[in-house]
C-alpha cells in the first residue's frame, strides 16, 4: 500500500495532490451572503457539510477571507442553496473569481429569492436552502500552531425552505432532487442519483 506524508508527496508517483480525490464526494457549499454596504455574493465552497444536529448546523470553508467569509462575517449571517444538477452550469458561472461588488446571481443568470429570518437572498430555482447564522468563525492553525488562512465558519440553521415537489409521503426525495458533489481533481464532481438502505445493528426500519 501507498504512504506519504502530506509535505513529502513523491511527485514521480502523484504528480497531483490526491487529498481531495480521496476525502470525496464533497458536498457544495453554494453560500448566497450580503456585505455590510449592501453587496450580493454567491459562491460555491467544495469544502462544507453539515456539523450538528440539534441545532441544525453547518459550515463552511474559505481559503482566504474571500467575499463569502468576510460578508458572513460582517451580517453574521448567510444562506446555503443546494447545488444540483440542472444548475450545475450557474454554480460553476458563479465560482468565478471577480471583483468584489460584482452580483454573481447576475453574472450566472439566476434569479434571487428573498429569505423570511436572513438579510442575504437565495437562489430562487434552488430546490432547497437553509437560512444559517454565524456561531462561530475562526482561522485554522497546523499542528505546529501556524495559521494557514483558511477561515472557518459556522452556521446554525434558523429557516429552511424546501420545493414541496420533493417532499413524497413525508420525506424529502433528495434523489429527485439530484445534487451534485465536488470530488477531485480540479474539475471532477458527480451527482446523486440512487439510494440504498443500510440499518445500525438493532435499530428496526
Amino acid at each position: 500500500m501507498l504512504f506519504y506524508e502530506p509535505s513529502q508527496r513523491d511527485r514521480g508517483v502523484l504528480p497531483h495532490d490526491p487529498f481531495k480525490a480521496i476525502v470525496a464526494p464533497r458536498p457544495i457549499g453554494w453560500m448566497s451572503t450580503l456585505g455590510r454596504d449592501g453587496e450580493v455574493n454567491l459562491a460555491p465552497y467544495s469544502f462544507f457539510n453539515a456539523v450538528c444536529e440539534a441545532p441544525p448546523m453547518v459550515a463552511f470553508s474559505s481559503a482566504g477571507m474571500k467575499d463569502s467569509a468576510t460578508f458572513a462575517g460582517e451580517r453574521g449571517e448567510f444562506v446555503w442553496n443546494m447545488p444540483t444538477w440542472d444548475l450545475r452550469h450557474q454554480v460553476n458561472e458563479s465560482s468565478a473569481t471577480v471583483a468584489r461588488g460584482v452580483n454573481e446571481f447576475e453574472l450566472a443568470g439566476l434569479e434571487p429569492a428573498p429569505s423570511r429570518l436572513v438579510a442575504p437572498p437565495r437562489v430562487a430555482a434552488s430546490p432547497c436552502a437553509l437560512e444559517c447564522r454565524v456561531v462561530h468563525q475562526l482561522e485554522l492553525h497546523d499542528v505546529d500552531g501556524h495559521p494557514v488562512n483558511q477561515h472557518l465558519v459556522v452556521g446554525q440553521v434558523v429557516g429552511v425552505h424546501i420545493d414541496e415537489r420533493y417532499v413524497v409521503d413525508g420525506l424529502v426525495d433528495t434523489v429527485a432532487m439530484q445534487p451534485i458533489s465536488r470530488c477531485g481533481y480540479r474539475g471532477d464532481y458527480t451527482v446523486l442519483e440512487r439510494l440504498f438502505e443500510m440499518f445500525r445493528p438493532g435499530v428496526t426500519p
